[in-house]
């Protein structure tokens, strides 16, 4: 992307800057023109502050930010990635688009404390208000436990944040708990917002220096992972889709594949049901499907397929060595399933693809 295009990219984000700043910075709050934050990695407090009003460009301009503290100022696309925890620049971008693709509410006048009405327990609406609670995985428990699984290439995953205490309730007799937990946001083809999908996560694994890795788990709880909202059809997301993309079940499955494939596009459908009913993007031309070793699985693997196939696209299994990716990972290592995966692929896929 050329210095014009990200300075126009900037402009968009600009325009809706207090829509960015409730997105990526919500530890912060709206005081008159401004939002105050922290810092640009959404740390509490005061000392940053983003201008929500103003020019297009220039001094003063929509969505520029200094933190007092240190000096450092920036537009949002800075914000963007900071928070996030990005490190390419395509990432940012990435991001970015997602973000304008999603419909957002007009901001609330300054001094407006008026409060939401309750969405439907369980709708698109409350999968929404959810996600834009939680914060940037980065730094958090819900990193601590991806790496705990092997999963130390994080780039690309703006679908993924944080809750602290989130709501989780037994069954409609019991009383409300609360558990921190990994928020993933569930997009239809159009990076629009459908669903949520929670893995509640144990805070066992915290202690006073930090996160203890050897007990990062689930929570110990009966079903530590829970979806809300339109999720037929859809599906969490990493990276954007183009004529080549892959398609599993769960999240640590399909993120697994990403270490030696960082490039990729892949997606997360979250069940087999699912994952056999996902919509294909337009130009979408070869299909990888990573397979579950289970009947349930292979079941939604041969219905994808045989979709697929039928819609002219070239679908190909990819074959776990163990019953699934994050058990390759974990058990087996990195350079495992980088050779298994290669045997697989298109050899243009492998050449295009695989981080060596």
């Amino acid at each position: 992307m050329s210095r014009h295009d990200a300075s126009k990219l900037a402009t968009r984000l600009g325009r809706q800057a207090e829509a960015v700043c409730r997105e990526y910075l919500p530890s912060g709050r709206r005081e008159g023109r401004y939002w105050m934050v922290g810092d640009v990695r959404n740390t509490p407090g005061r000392s940053m502050f983003v201008r929500l009003t103003g020019p297009e460009s220039g001094k003063g301009a929509a969505g520029k930010w200094t933190d007092a503290a240190t000096s450092e100022h920036g537009d949002l696309l800075d914000v963007i990635r900071e928070s996030c925890g990005l490190i390419d620049f395509k990432d940012v971008v990435d991001e970015a688009r997602r973000f304008l693709s999603l419909p957002h509410p007009e901001p609330e006048p300054a001094g407006h404390n008026a409060r939401q009405s309750p969405a439907p327990t369980g709708s698109p609406l409350a999968a929404k208000r959810l996600f834009s609670m939680a914060q940037p995985i980065a730094g958090t428990l819900a990193e601590s436990y991806l790496r705990n699984r092997g999963i130390t290439v994080l780039h690309g995953t703006g679908s993924l944040r944080f809750h602290p205490r989130c709501y989780y309730r037994p069954d409609e007799h019991a009383p409300t708990e609360t558990w921190p937990a990994l928020i993933a946001s569930v997009t239809d083809l159009d990076g629009h917002q459908t669903g949520a999908h929670r893995t509640y996560l144990d805070p066992s694994g915290l202690d006073p220096g930090g996160f203890s890795e050897a007990t990062l788990g689930k929570a110990p709880i009966d079903t530590p992972r829970r979806a809300m909202g339109d999720l037929l059809g859809h599906a969490v997301r990493f990276g954007v889709a183009g004529e080549v993309l892959a398609a599993g079940e769960g999240i640590e499955t399909v993120l697994s594949p990403r270490i030696v494939l960082p490039h990729m596009p892949m997606l997360a459908a979250l069940s087999a049901a699912h994952l056999a009913a996902i919509a294909f993007p337009a130009d979408l031309r070869r299909l990888y499907v990573l397979r579950d070793r289970d009947p349930a699985g292979d079941n939604a693997r041969q219905s994808l397929i045989a979709r697929a196939t039928g819609e002219g696209i070239e679908a190909i299994g990819l074959t776990p060595l163990r019953d699934d990716f994050n058990e390759d990972l974990r058990e087996l290592g990195v350079d495992a399933m980088r050779a298994a995966l290669r045997e697989q692929l298109r050899p243009q896929d492998v050449a295009r693809f695989m981080d060596e």
